[in-house]
């Protein structure tokens, strides 16, 4: 007998990899034999797969029947190669047309009686097999919607195997079954919180306002009922709509993760909030078997926020330092290596001891030096210095909350609009480098002599450097920092009050 062969495509992280799927019968004792590096999961295909081919009325033939996943290289997890072994071995029976089958790229899990479920990580899967020159994609009906987001490709949905089958050119007669549909995901949605509902603190607004305007990170330092929370959740509304490329990115790891994407893509920047007894796995992703995003990944292109931040275990707030740096989340295993995109803006939320309550005007901590010391002691100080802008927070007072009720206050819309003017000024300043955010620019950049300020523009920085008040690293994020101050005043050069102002936001705490 001919042997039957088909693709499927093994998931790595975000990149994908087209698999070859070699089912070949041959007359010895009936058994079932899977090879090329399947991991536990799909190890099990062989009892899904045959089960539910009887079950759909296309029974496997009692021979020895060998399915090969090539190249054995690769490391293969999950459920999602069911319909490919399923249909090899359908071809190299004769049951379907073996062309047929061979120019179309499958991919789905099996249900024993033969329906088609829906998988995770569909969208990236489609847009790997795209990119490796498929044309036509065979997926679960649960998942063509999802799939048809990606272009230039022909998705043909199924409810099960036999209809599988016939679309090959089996003859079977149809018969109808109600398909398997993705479970309706209630509350994923983000929802636009206005930055006019924060009352009194001006000073934190604008610190926001900056932060949105050039991507930064911030560190939010105050009592409880300050309004750390309330500040961090209306980030995401102030940052621009995803652009193409971000928004396939950003819905790519929703999916992956398991979570709906609906019939359009992501179209604005996510927010991811873990809770503090969330493990490095949960944060950064990794996990057993299949390597998986975590928060950090999930927040890409949005805001991660981690709220009662010295809560979390050391080792796993220190994970964070290189996606910090490189904007890049990398999760190394013995077989393989992922890569998940780390660029992000990280707010942490702090109270300034344990009883939260040190620096209020209006409590008394009752917090030893020792104990405040050891609490904020928890987040690290390589850590610290990757956050650009650092404020405290403090409780309003009543004086504050009545001056405030009748001021005008900067709403959310009226705040992204300028944070997209200050963005499409850096953007055209960055326009020959291969950055586009203040944030992003090395310290090298702007300490050479195309964006070099004069002395008389960092003097304070430059004091502050030589007492040892400032690292090196924090010298350069202050003036990223200044230079989007300037591009929110349409500014063509930050001036000294810019770099002052800068430097005032990065030291604000002490």
């Amino acid at each position: 007998m001919p042997i039957g062969r088909t693709s499927a495509v093994a998931l790595l992280g975000l990149t994908g990899s087209l698999v070859e799927v070699e089912a070949d019968i041959s007359s010895n004792l009936p058994s079932f034999i899977l090879i090329g590096l399947p991991d536990a999961a799909l190890g099990e295909a062989r009892e899904r797969v045959r089960a539910a081919a009887t079950n759909s009325g296309c029974p496997l033939p009692g021979r020895k029947l060998t399915v090969n996943l090539s190249p054995a290289a690769i490391p293969k997890h999950g459920s999602g190669f069911d319909l490919a072994i399923a249909l090899a071995a359908l071809a190299a029976a004769g049951s379907v047309g073996a062309e047929s089958v061979a120019r179309v790229v499958h991919l789905g899990e099996l249900s024993l009686d033969g329906r088609l479920r829906p998988i995770n990580g569909i969208l990236p899967a489609v847009m790997a097999a795209s990119r490796s020159g498929a044309h036509t994609i065979m997926v679960p009906y649960g998942n063509a919607v999802e799939a048809k987001l990606v272009p230039g490709i022909r998705i043909v949905a199924v409810a099960s195997l036999r209809d599988a089958a016939i679309w090959h050119g089996g003859k079977f007669e149809p018969e109808p079954v109600d398909p398997i549909l993705t479970p309706f995901r209630p509350g994923e949605a983000t929802e636009m919180l206005d930055m006019a509902d924060v009352v009194g603190n001006e000073d934190a607004v604008q610190a926001m306002l900056v932060a949105a305007a050039g991507g930064h990170h911030v560190f939010l330092l105050g009592p409880p009922g300050g309004g750390k929370t309330m500040l961090a959740s209306r980030l995401p509304g102030l940052l621009p709509d995803l652009g193409a490329e971000e928004a396939l990115e950003v819905s790519s790891i929703r999916s992956l993760s398991g979570m709906s994407v609906g019939d359009s893509l992501m179209k604005r920047p996510p927010l991811e909030a873990p809770h503090h007894t969330a493990s490095a796995a949960a944060l950064v992703g990794g996990g057993s078997g299949v390597i998986k995003p975590g928060a950090a990944s999930r927040a890409a292109h949005g805001v991660l926020f981690l709220d009662e931040a010295p809560e979390f275990n050391r080792a796993v707030l220190d994970a964070l330092r290189q996606p910090l740096e490189s904007g890049v989340i990398t999760i190394h295993r013995a077989n393989a290596v992922a890569h998940f995109p780390g660029r992000f803006q990280l707010v942490m939320a702090a109270n300034p001891c344990p009883c939260g309550q040190y620096g209020a005007r209006d409590s008394e901590c009752t917090c030893p030096p020792n104990s405040r010391r050891r609490y904020l002691a928890r987040l690290s100080g390589p850590l610290l210095d990757r956050i650009d802008i650092h404020l405290r927070v403090n409780r309003i007072t009543s004086a504050q909350l009545r001056l405030s009720e009748d001021a005008p206050r900067l709403s959310t819309l009226q705040a992204r609009m300028r944070v997209i003017t200050a963005r499409a000024a850096a953007a055209h300043r960055l326009k020959s480098t291969p950055w586009q955010l203040n944030s992003q620019v090395p310290g090298a950049w702007l300490r050479s002599p195309e964006a070099r300020l004069g002395a008389a523009a960092t003097i304070a920085i430059d004091r502050a450097l030589e007492r040892g008040g400032l690292t090196m690293r924090g010298y350069d994020r202050v003036l990223r920092v200044g230079w989007t101050l300037a591009d929110l005043e349409g500014s063509d050069i930050p001036s000294s009050d810019h770099i002052g102002r800068a430097l005032y936001l990065r030291r604000a705490m002490s």
